[in-house]
């Protein structure tokens, strides 16, 4: 074990337990039914009242493991620094989930070493509080379990997949998401989108979904569960086969013998 590995080691019990805490309380806070608004601005309004506590409480406790690193402020930019030490963390990853009371959301933290990911919390407080952590050459774990991508036939793959917050904006990616879900569906026993990024290509890494795929710049979401699954055992790149970073304009994590596949499913995506 070298010593940057170590040190990730040694500090992630403490960004697990913050994680954890934000967690927590951001449960205990979530209504049942649904977060009432009628415009889109008026939801965000409620939801700004319960996130915005608990990512400054996240804030506080990840600047005190690391006083020196800096802040992300908006992971929906996507835009990442590729000099530096630097927190990327989402207080309520799947916050359209949360508004409508529903369970699939996650607490996310992410350090960040010049632009790349090297340690990674996700957690689900009301998922069974499932949690997954990795270090950059330190494997991957779920529940303090390591875990690896079984290999599966693409025929009873389940497959996940969502879009950036702001795909919309971007014609390429908005036509690509729909033709590579018509190529994909062809292939796959089913196509889920079952919440929060970060958590779907986490669950790549422990077989808990075979694949995930995605269109659009989003390395905000995409990071700590890119990191988890790699560290896993599955092949992170984008969706021509070239490896994967945060100016990647699209995302495929998947076991090493069915990567190739999914590829070649992709390619007839003009």
């Amino acid at each position: 074990m070298n010593d940057e590995v170590r040190e990730l080691r040694e500090l992630l019990p403490a960004v697990e337990a913050a994680v954890r805490a934000v967690g927590a309380r951001l449960a205990a806070a979530r209504p049942a039914e649904p977060i009432p608004g009628r415009t889109a601005a008026e939801a965000m309004a409620h939801f700004a009242e319960l996130d915005g506590p608990a990512a400054a409480e996240l804030r506080a406790r990840l600047s005190e493991l690391r006083p020196g690193a800096g802040w992300v402020t908006d992971e929906l930019e996507g835009a990442v620094p590729a000099e530096g030490e630097w927190w990327l963390c989402d207080a309520t990853d799947g916050a359209v989930q949360y508004l409508l009371g529903q369970q699939q959301w996650a607490v996310t933290a992410t350090l960040v070493r010049d632009g790349a990911a090297v340690l990674a919390v996700v957690h689900a407080p009301q998922l069974g509080g499932r949690t997954y952590r990795a270090v950059r050459g330190g494997g991957a774990e779920l529940d303090g379990r390591a875990v690896a991508p079984p290999e599966r036939e693409l025929a009873v793959a389940v497959a996940g997949t969502s879009q950036p917050p702001l795909v919309a904006a971007d014609g390429p990616a908005l036509r690509r998401a729909g033709a590579s879900l018509t190529a994909v569906l062809a292939e796959v026993l089913a196509v889920r989108n079952l919440g929060p990024t970060a958590l779907q290509v986490a669950q790549v890494g422990s077989g808990h979904l075979t694949l995930f795929w995605e269109y659009g710049m989003d390395a905000g979401n995409l990071l700590p569960g890119a990191l988890i699954a790699a560290e896993a055992g599955a092949v992170v790149t984008d969706a021509a086969g070239a490896a994967w970073s945060t100016t990647s304009d699209s995302f495929l994590a998947a076991p090493p013998g069915l990567h190739g596949e999914v590829l070649r499913v992709l390619a007839t995506v003009a």
